[in-house]
């Protein structure tokens, strides 16, 4: 079964908005079963919108659109979609009602571009969206099953999930399983190679995403019973953890390598403090993007200056004075003053040169050293980034987080203790 996605609007068409929605739907339809064979993205013209539709519509088994479906008089998708149809549109009373009732409880009154976005073309399902005004919307365009979402990625997901999916699954004749692998520490030409061979040693497909500087492995499997291909994409993906090794491959699914860290810290009931000098408080940000953070994470010191170093986590000043702030002695004193300060099971610190100035032939851009510090020892690391300033920033927030899981799985090595 083919799909197609058209993405509508003249922000993405100009680069003022990156399109996230055509990877996220791409990757939802394949995981579904479907081959998406088209991504197109059009700008908010009538002629155009039309063409695309038309075209998309006459080869596809399913059509997946975002956007277009707002108040302003640049939203022009449900119009185009009841011209192609030759219908009219008409207003639906109980989506007129659920944008009068958000607005209100925004303390804002209905006007008339939002009654807008409740005119849909005649006999189109209508795909209501509880986090947004602008209702879909399901019609059938020529061969194609087709679904109008907004374009805000947080209600098109939503409603993807909530209404296409399950429409779109009894579809598929053949059972799909992805499982994605979720690595950390080698770049993606690396992963691919450790995995040569793996496709047809399982019959799966192997597909790779960069998400800096993070790789995800996806394994896909298809058979003709969902236990079948369950069993099939599970072989191959144990597989592959056992060929990139548990110190690469972190999870599975969704779960990104900073909370990966924090689930293990609450496995533990370990509390975790932050000492950052390079990368100004990234780790910490990275931990508490999600929420539950609390359950773990004690605070951080952003010690950007020696004065904080010295004066809050109390790296001693003859440290400082014969090693740097740069240095596997200054990060070692950074760790355990944290982990003191904060009153924290475990601590980790991170102190570099960040750059694109600041560099030295000792000390040049890029060289980083960590520290992670537990009741029964300090381990060290030293690393060194080519990139620029924001790069290495990430890379070592994650390089110091790779040392903090370590720590917490295998505790304190000799070399690092």
């Amino acid at each position: 079964m083919s799909a197609a996605i058209l993405c509508i609007g003249t922000e993405l068409t100009r680069g003022e908005l990156v399109n996230t929605n055509a990877a996220w739907l791409a990757d939802a339809l394949t995981t579904l079963g479907f081959e998406v064979t088209a991504v197109d993205c059009t700008d908010d013209d009538r002629s155009r919108i039309q063409e695309g539709l038309r075209r998309l519509g006459e080869r596809h088994d399913v059509l997946v659109c975002t956007g277009g479906l707002g108040p302003t008089t640049d939203d022009l998708t449900t119009e185009c979609v009841a011209t192609l149809l030759g219908v009219s549109l008409e207003r639906d009373l109980a989506s007129l009602e659920k944008i009068r009732e958000r607005m209100e409880r925004f303390g804002r009154t209905l006007s008339a571009s939002n009654a807008k976005q409740a005119d849909l073309p005649r006999g189109a399902r209508v795909l209501p969206n509880p986090r947004g005004t602008a209702p879909g919307f399901a019609v059938k365009l020529q061969r194609a099953h087709a679904f109008f979402l907004p374009g805000v990625p947080h209600e098109m997901e939503a409603m993807f999930d909530n209404h296409v999916a399950p429409s779109i699954q009894p579809l598929v004749s053949d059972h799909v399983r992805q499982i994605v692998l979720k690595t950390f520490g080698m770049t993606e030409s690396a992963v691919n190679d450790g995995l040569a061979g793996l496709e047809a040693e399982h019959g799966v497909l192997l597909g790779y995403r960069a998400r800096f500087p993070e790789i995800e492995v996806k394994v896909l499997a298809r058979n003709r019973s969902a236990r079948a291909a369950e069993a099939q994409a599970r072989a191959a993906a144990d597989s592959a953890r056992a060929r990139l090794g548990p110190d690469v491959v972190y999870g599975e699914g969704s779960v990104g390598f900073p909370e990966s860290v924090g689930r293990l810290l609450v496995e533990r009931r370990w509390t975790l403090g932050v000492a950052e000098s390079c990368t100004g408080g990234l780790v910490s940000e990275l931990l508490t993007e999600r929420s539950g953070a609390s359950e773990f994470f004690a605070g951080a010191v952003v010690s950007y200056s020696n004065e904080v170093k010295e004066r809050v986590l109390g790296v001693p000043a003859a440290v400082l004075a014969d090693h740097g702030s740069v240095s596997a002695q200054t990060a070692r004193a950074m760790a355990e003053g944290a982990r003191r300060v904060l009153a924290a099971s475990v601590a980790l610190s991170i102190t570099g040169v960040a750059g694109p100035t600041g560099g030295t032939l000792e000390k040049p851009v890029g060289l980083v050293h960590f520290a992670v510090a537990t009741g029964n020892g300090t381990s060290a690391r030293q690393l060194s980034y080519p990139g620029s300033r924001q790069q290495i920033q990430r890379l070592s927030a994650f390089a110091g987080l790779a040392l903090l899981r370590k720590v917490i799985q295998e505790g304190h090595n000799e070399q690092g203790s």
